[in-house]
């Protein structure tokens, strides 16, 4: 009840960019030593700092000793990828700078400055706020509740396309699930040579996936009351392939 009021459509550039960090499960890391990539090699701490768990014979390690103040500066990347396959997958770039420091046989990162590219734009997120902020609470869980929903409810998929501007359906051959996070459902539109995304907003933030599932079923049951848009029944009696 509390955050009612504080409640918007989409989340905040600084949340948007701590839940990519938090669900990343790779990086790109480039510092005075040269680019490495890592796998399954990163953790964040509740503040924002990224602890990396590199080789000893790294060269991230070897510049972090040697650097004049043993904090070399670098620039970590971490890709937004959605869990369903959709064209265009990267769905968001973050870039965090900052300094390197050895920190209890692992390498800290402390960023300094944070920019989050999005499709609807790059911003530089505050580091502040960013510090501040928390990953989205589905962030973690989001592939498994994309991807069941898109193996095993299709037919939902389908029936919430009925909530859209028959506009942006125009020439589509196929809808996917492409994000969800607490604010609301974003549906993919792919059509012959183009693709488009429509967001989906819940009526009220979702926390956990209990409350996920009741925020779905009421788009559910919207759709349910609406009529199926033309440009999809003509794909239906076309077929897609």
């Amino acid at each position: 009840m509390g955050d009612s009021h504080t409640w918007a459509a989409a989340p905040a550039a600084a949340e948007q960019a701590r839940s990519v960090l938090a669900a990343a499960w790779s990086c790109a890391v480039t510092a005075e030593g040269g680019r490495e990539e890592f796998v399954g090699a990163h953790t964040v701490t509740d503040d924002g700092r990224v602890l990396l768990d590199v080789p000893e014979d790294s060269a991230l390690v070897a510049a972090a000793v040697c650097a004049p103040r043993g904090e070399p500066s670098a620039v970590l990347e971490f890709a937004d990828v959605a869990p369903v396959p959709v064209r265009g997958r990267i769905r968001a770039r973050l870039w965090l700078a900052g300094r390197l420091a050895v920190e209890d046989g692992h390498l800290a990162f402390r960023p300094t400055r944070v920019v989050l590219r999005r499709p609807s734009g790059t911003v530089v997120v505050d580091v502040d706020e960013f510090t501040a902020a928390a990953p989205d609470p589905l962030a973690l869980a989001e592939a498994r509740l994309l991807t069941h929903l898109a193996d095993c409810h299709g037919d939902a998929v389908q029936r919430l396309t009925r909530l859209v501007d028959p506009d942006s359906l125009h020439g589509a051959v196929r809808v996917r699930p492409l994000a969800v996070d607490r604010h609301g459902l974003t549906l993919r539109i792919e059509r012959i040579r183009d693709h488009g995304d429509v967001r989906l907003p819940f009526h009220a933030p979702a926390d956990e996936i209990a409350q996920l599932t009741e925020r779905v079923h009421v788009l559910l049951a919207q759709a349910s009351a609406t009529s199926c848009p033309r440009a999809l029944q003509r794909q239906r009696t076309d077929g897609d392939g």
